[in-house]
């Protein structure tokens, strides 16, 4: 990931303070002992024989977390290579439900045309010390990469770096450029000499390239048409897009790239510019859609924060704030909600909406509430009134913008689909209200076109007890996100929400 990964970021402040179900130190990891750094390579005559299709197979559906060290990005992995460290994170990643490794070798750290000795075995060690935690391993090759006239030195330095794993089952497959850039003659004219050459040197390997989070479809499709006579063997999707509308952007993808298949090799949310709730909630609803659109493979970016000075000054990615915080854990190796969201997903349990603090008991830093027109009207979290629990949402004092009004939102960990039914409810008491308070459903398609609202009816005038407010409406055609909204505008006093629920039915 390169700077198209902090453009992507939804910049949303968080209003509401709620809170990751954890902080602190997570229970303690599963170690093993050391890994035996010293073996060699487990080939095809160790175990049953790997085969193109066999390692498709498990790449297209492999649990992988990106990785660098917390202290050590980027290239600094290799500079700064610390076997005890990655022994420690494997174990981590592991125990998350993780059984695989995405990984970034630089040519320009390992030497280039030729790999150096030492870097070449700093490689292999990082494998085995995978292995020894029941991960395989994806490679990635020439990041930081434009040297696109010395396609002969390229090849020839693939070739030499990845011989030793021609026949080895703990490498999956290589993607031959992160983020490629299909749409420079040059990149093109070089990966179209180089895939004949790789495939020669690993013929069992299946090789993909990735593009970065603002190609999407367009920049996959490219990349085949670009490739006819080179062929890859799936595509590798980096989705930093609006997650509410994840399913349509991924099926999107898959229509790309048909009938070749696809993984979402990078996905995530900085929690530099959003809260840890909102990051939790933003990976399940990728997680949900891919469930949905039959993509088996979902890696997060990127299993650690960065430390301050992890990530090498030469790059520009060292000077984005938010490149440093897209961990599923805080540099200090404490868990953020993101990463039990995860664990589930890996482990198989269900991602339901639960996680979206439907009650406001969450604490500090992890509400996946974000504010709307906040300059009109602000929500706050309210410890002294609750429908039950013991918090709820307040908004008091708020005007309105033009026919629009203040409101806090969140969206459904499931995706949308045109002709579903939901149902939403909220129960919400007032004093001394005036204006309108509502909850209303908001419809959106894929390029984030409104489609229209079902409001419920109004919170009474004046004072009020405790009352339910519902809403029933149908995902109108060309719909593929929805918006819960609370609602309050010109209003004089103070609207408390709380107890949320939405559910889907039945749609197409």
């Amino acid at each position: 990931m390169r700077t198209a990964r902090a453009t992507a970021i939804l910049a949303s402040s968080l209003l509401l303070a709620v809170a990751a179900p954890t902080s602190g130190s997570e229970a303690a990891a599963r170690i093993h002992p050391a890994s035996d750094t010293t073996s060699q390579p487990v080939t095809a005559s160790d175990e049953t024989t790997v085969t193109l299709k066999s390692r498709l197979a498990a790449v297209t559906s492999a649990r992988t977390v990106n990785y660098y060290p917390s202290n050590a990005g980027w290239s600094a992995m290799w500079t700064s290579f610390d076997p005890v460290r990655l022994e420690e994170d494997m174990a981590k990643a592991a125990a998350l439900g993780a059984d695989n490794v995405r990984i970034i070798v630089f040519p320009q750290s390992f030497g280039f045309p030729r790999p150096r000795a030492d870097y070449a075995d700093r490689l292999r060690k990082f494998i085995s010390i995978a292995d020894s935690q029941g991960l395989t391993v994806k490679l990635t090759l020439f990041d930081w990469w434009s040297a696109y006239s010395d396609a002969a030195g390229s090849a020839a330095w693939a070739k030499a770096v990845l011989a030793p794993y021609a026949d080895d089952r703990r490498v999956l497959s290589v993607e031959l450029k992160n983020e490629f850039v299909s749409t420079d003659p040059a990149a093109v004219s070089w990966v179209r000499r180089l895939i004949p050459a790789v495939r020669e040197a690993v013929p069992q390997m299946p090789l993909t390239l990735s593009v970065d989070g603002q190609s999407g479809a367009a920049g996959l499709a490219r990349i085949k048409a670009s490739l006819v006579d080179t062929p890859l063997d799936y595509y590798d999707y980096h989705f930093y897009g609006n997650s509410e509308r994840a399913l349509a952007e991924i099926r999107r993808a898959q229509e790309a790239v048909a009938p070749d298949p696809i993984v979402i090799g990078e996905t995530g949310l900085s929690t530099a510019v959003t809260s840890e709730g909102e990051q939790g909630a933003y990976l399940a609803r990728v997680f949900a859609a891919a469930r949905r659109a039959g993509v088996g493979s979902v890696a997060p970016w990127t299993l650690y924060d960065f430390a301050d000075g992890a990530i090498p000054s030469n790059s520009q990615v060292s000077k984005v704030p938010a490149q440093y915080k897209f961990g599923l854990y805080r540099a200090d190796g404490t868990a953020k909600f993101a990463a039990s969201v995860v664990r589930t997903a890996w482990t198989g349990g269900a991602l339901t909406n639960g996680l979206l603090d439907l009650g406001f008991e969450a604490g500090p830093n992890s509400s996946p509430w974000r504010p709307y027109l906040s300059d009109t009207g602000v929500a706050a979290r309210d410890r002294s009134v609750a429908h039950t629990g013991g918090a709820s949402a307040r908004m008091s004092g708020t005007v309105r913008n033009g026919s629009s009004l203040p409101s806090i939102r969140t969206s459904p960990v499931d995706p949308v689909r045109a002709g579903q039914t939901w149902h939403a409810e909220a129960w919400a008491r007032g004093v001394r209200v005036t204006g309108s308070n509502e909850m209303a459903l908001s419809w959106f398609d894929i390029n984030d076109r409104w489609l229209g609202q079902t409001s419920s009816k109004q919170v009474a005038k004046g004072d009020s007890d405790w009352t339910r407010l519902t809403v029933d409406s149908v995902a109108p055609a060309g719909a593929t996100s929805v918006q819960l909204h609370l609602k309050s505008g010109d209003n004089s006093g103070s609207v408390w929400f709380d107890d949320v629920e939405l559910s889907a039915g039945e749609g197409s």
